[in-house]
């Protein structure tokens, strides 16, 4: 399955260009229709069900997929929110073809088993009102599928459009995925989404250039190492520690980033800090730091370091960070936490290998314009990524990874169970370690992103943030080419 996104131009771009290729867009409706009643007769047994046609295309893919259903002997009626002769082109020609029972929108709706949402789908750019605002609200989720995405959201950015939206537990849309399916909160409202292929040719969809992915493995290549490999080749990663009784952030991110396969990792410590990182650090090892001048070698030594959490907010801890970032030649940093804070406002670029991750509220206050004036987290981290010259990755339930170039990836592995404190200190940790095997970083942040949702979906319910580094070697090993994975014990 392609892991492409396209935004709702990008679609109607591909139905025009569909056309002129030879592929009418009546034939993608037909298409689009018989795919819902397909995937609806795969998952549900026959029973009453309302199909809810709206004026315009996604209406007309919803008089098909009526007519499918009826095909299947299942007890199936319409509900037009426009009289047939008010419909034009392709719908009026589904609708034509229709010999089933029709009634205005509303009329036994309440009362169907099943409810086909085919009212307007992800195009829609104003608030639901009237009857299918009620129906919205009125009709539980668990009985509606909806056609390219519940009506009430806004395609492009996942967010409803007024107070009243569909929920639904199936959403069937068409050709590739729309943010709508893959951001919150629009993630959650479409219940299990499958994208169907209605016979848009390769070459036109591949004319849109796409630069928007749903994450996975198959976007990017994990640093596995050789046989032969020894520590010193696996990078050398450093992570900056913040004072006495604010140290165990940094710990986090340093074991997480030995987890993801870095051959050393260094915890620089203030120097009354010290005992207390000294206590608590095995393999880690540990280095005493005070000076400026030691933050800028940390940045030209390392193969990543990783400056933030916990690491302080004061004039002092500023003045170290500029040390780190003013090093020259230096390797990649990952800016967590308190770094963010720190360099907010951003005003300047950084280099293109370095990874910004801040949530949302960092973000804010790092990039107040950029947030003011975008319409969606990834027009949001994409503004920003080419504003700071290197990559964005903006936490949350829909984690957006951006590049400088413009690419973008939204994540969605994870669980609401990550909402705990030093979770984001092990993403730093993951993605600094993957750096510093010569990953390159926005891969890397991608590839952490996905590893950090996956461990916290293997852990579930009681998960603390020490827990998601333990299991990285469970994730890794699933991903792990044969010659290194792991044997099965007896």
């Amino acid at each position: 399955m392609s892991r492409e996104i396209i935004t709702v131009a990008q679609m109607r771009a591909i139905d025009t260009a569909s056309a002129r290729a030879g592929v009418s867009t009546r034939n993608l409706m037909e298409n689009a229709g018989r795919a819902v009643a397909e995937a609806i007769v795969a998952r549900f047994t026959p029973r009453p069900t309302a199909v809810l046609c709206g004026p315009g295309a996604n209406g007309g893919d919803g008089w098909v997929a009526a007519r499918a259903l009826q095909e299947r002997g299942w007890p199936v009626w319409v509900e037009s929110l426009a009289a047939r002769d008010e419909l034009s082109g392709d719908a009026a020609d589904a609708a034509a073809a229709w010999r089933g029972e029709t009634m205005a929108l509303g009329a036994r709706a309440d009362t169907a088993e099943l409810v086909v949402d085919a009212l307007f789908g992800a195009g829609l750019s104003r608030p639901l009102e009237g009857e299918a605002a009620r129906l919205a609200e009125a009709i539980p989720p668990e009985r509606v599928v909806a056609i390219d995405a519940p009506s009430g959201l806004e395609g492009d950015s996942g967010s409803p459009l007024g107070d009243a939206y569909f929920r639904a537990a199936l959403t069937v849309t068409f050709v590739r995925k729309k943010p709508a399916h893959v951001l919150a909160p629009g993630r959650a409202l479409c219940g299990e989404v499958i994208v169907a292929d209605i016979g848009a040719p390769d070459n036109v969809v591949a004319a849109q250039s796409i630069a928007l992915w749903e994450n996975d493995p198959a976007l990017w290549s994990l640093p596995w190492p050789e046989m032969d490999a020894y520590k010193h080749q696996r990078g050398h990663v450093m992570a900056a520690s913040g004072g006495r009784a604010r140290t165990g952030a940094a710990r986090l991110a340093a074991r997480a980033a030995l987890r993801a396969g870095a051959g050393l990792v260094t915890v620089l410590s203030p120097g009354e800090a010290l005992d207390e990182n000294a206590a608590q650090l095995t393999a880690i090892m540990l280095r005493e730091t005070g000076e400026a001048s030691a933050y800028a070698e940390a940045a030209r030594t390392a193969q990543c370091l990783v400056i933030g959490p916990a690491f302080g907010t004061s004039d002092a801890h500023y003045e170290l960070l500029l040390a780190a970032i003013d090093s020259e030649p230096r390797g990649p940093i990952v800016f967590d936490a308190d770094a963010i804070t720190l360099l907010a406002p951003i005003t300047h670029g950084f280099d293109s290998g370095d990874v910004l991750t801040p949530h949302v509220g960092e973000f804010r206050r790092a990039f107040p314009g950029i947030w003011s004036n975008t319409e969606s987290r990834i027009d949001a981290a994409r503004a920003a990524a080419a504003y700071a010259r290197c990559n964005v990755l903006l936490k949350g339930p829909d984690t957006v990874i951006a590049a400088p170039d413009g690419r973008a990836v939204v994540n969605t592995t994870g669980t609401a169970f990550l909402a705990t404190a030093g979770a984001g200190d092990v993403l730093a940790g993951v993605i600094a370690g993957l750096i510093g095997q010569g990953m390159g970083s926005f891969e890397a942040a991608c590839a952490a992103a996905w590893l950090h949702g996956r461990a916290a979906e293997q852990l579930g319910p009681g998960l603390i943030a020490e827990d998601l580094c333990e299991q990285l070697p469970v994730v890794l090993n699933s991903l792990a080419p044969a010659r290194l994975r792991a044997r099965p014990a007896g």
